[in-house]
């Protein structure tokens, strides 16, 4: 059981969190976008959300492999092209933000792969996420476990 639950209490904040949800999942591919939900939550510790966005990327038929591998990108080269490096190493930065973080190397790393509307997007998107896992965390929502939502 959840200590609060947001969409109840705090509508708003809520459907503004839900608004910027809604225009990321526009503006980033499918995959990438799983695979930027599945890291930033495996680096923030969110179970309620690691469970979520793996679930997910089960049903869009990302491997099982590289969803395993996502926790350990960057010792896994063989499993994830340019692009997902790229978009795993900002990843990383933007969610453990700090003075050394966004470089300018994992910068125009992701900039060789994506035009500023892509960039912008995923920006979005690792924020957003980010959000979602300090929500989840500090309301202390659990991963569902019912017929719908089976332990495997």
């Amino acid at each position: 059981m959840t200590r609060l639950d947001l969409a109840r209490t705090n509508k708003l904040g809520y459907a503004a969190v839900i608004g910027l949800e809604g225009y990321a999942r526009k503006a980033v591919d499918p995959v990438l976008y799983d695979l930027i939900k599945l890291r930033a939550s495996v680096l923030n510790g969110c179970g309620y959300c690691v469970d979520m966005h793996a679930t997910d990327g089960r049903q869009r038929s990302i491997p099982v492999r590289k969803l395993f591998a996502v926790s350990a990108w960057e010792h896994s080269p063989t499993l994830f092209d340019d692009r997902e490096r790229a978009v795993l190493a900002l990843t990383d930065a933007v969610t453990r933000l700090g003075p050394d973080t966004v470089t300018d190397e994992i910068w125009a790393n992701a900039a060789a792969h994506f035009d500023e509307g892509e960039l912008g997007g995923i920006v979005f998107a690792i924020a957003t996420i980010n959000v979602w896992n300090r929500l989840a965390i500090a309301t202390e929502m659990a991963p569902p476990v019912d017929a719908k939502h089976p332990v495997e």
